[in-house]
């Protein structure tokens, strides 16, 4: 047993803005999927031809950009999809739409995880304390105006787009932020609980080479070990994460 403070501690994870608009003369994955013969045409395409809806990744879309010239480089990840629903595991809307989701790459609220109890079988307390950070906040906000004025945008005019969610109605910077929590949901980007960190640093679980602080022979080895998350998706950068700890371990051997 070894006492250090900074595992559970520092959790970070993109919060994903899930803005949905309503769409007419655009079939999307909502009215597909409610028809049982689309559905089954669905299957029998990607049965016979490996093609189809059924190929699709989750979004279709991606993009990178600033959510205000304050930023240097981009500082938000936009997530398309041609579908929508309330929340994950919800069936789809009866209406067509589609979701932007916009995420704050370099989010400066932190949060944490512990046990509550020595039985393993117990639920973790999760405390992610999305928006608890000002900045956050602000990026927030700039995100739902910017993905606003992309929709208002001449070319998106023949889809005759209808803000379901937050909802046209709200635009102070107050009703924002507070929409903003209300659409929000993780990415399922968390990291950051176990991270590596210099000597000094009384927070770091881990050494430059994954190594478990006070204890011999254990590497903390995935994406908690991130000091800082990454500015996108996470999954590539823990599999390099993976394949530089292999080789550690095998020159260690």
């Amino acid at each position: 047993m070894h006492d250090l403070p900074g595992v559970g501690e520092n959790l970070q994870d993109h919060l994903q803005l899930r803005l949905i608009y309503k769409v007419s003369g655009v079939p999307t994955m909502n009215s597909v999927y409610r028809s049982l013969i689309k559905r089954a045409g669905m299957g029998i395409q990607y049965a016979l031809f490996r093609t189809g809806p059924l190929t699709m990744a989750p979004s279709q879309l991606g993009a990178f950009t600033r959510s205000s010239s304050d930023y240097e480089t981009p500082n938000l990840e936009y997530h398309i999809q041609p579908l929508s629903l309330d929340k994950f595991g919800d069936p789809l809307h009866t209406f067509d739409a589609v979701t932007v989701s916009v995420c704050n790459l370099r989010p400066a609220s932190r949060g944490s995880i512990h046990a509550i109890s020595r039985d393993p079988g117990d639920a973790p307390r999760i405390a992610p304390n999305y928006l608890s950070a000002e900045e956050d906040l602000r990026v927030a906000v700039d995100s739902i105006r910017l993905s606003r004025k992309i929709i208002e945008s001449s070319a998106m005019q023949q889809f005759q787009p209808e803000e379901y969610l937050p909802g046209a109605h709200l635009g102070s910077d107050e009703e924002l932020a507070k929409a903003a929590g209300d659409i929000g949901t993780t990415i399922f980007h968390p990291v950051g609980t176990a991270k590596m960190g210099i000597d000094s640093d009384p927070m770091a679980v881990t050494d430059a080479q994954l190594r478990l602080r006070g204890i011999e022979n254990v590497r903390v080895v995935d994406a908690s070990a991130m000091p800082a998350i990454t500015s996108a998706n996470t999954n590539s950068p823990t599999m390099m994460i993976a394949e530089k700890a292999a080789a550690m371990i095998l020159a260690d051997a």
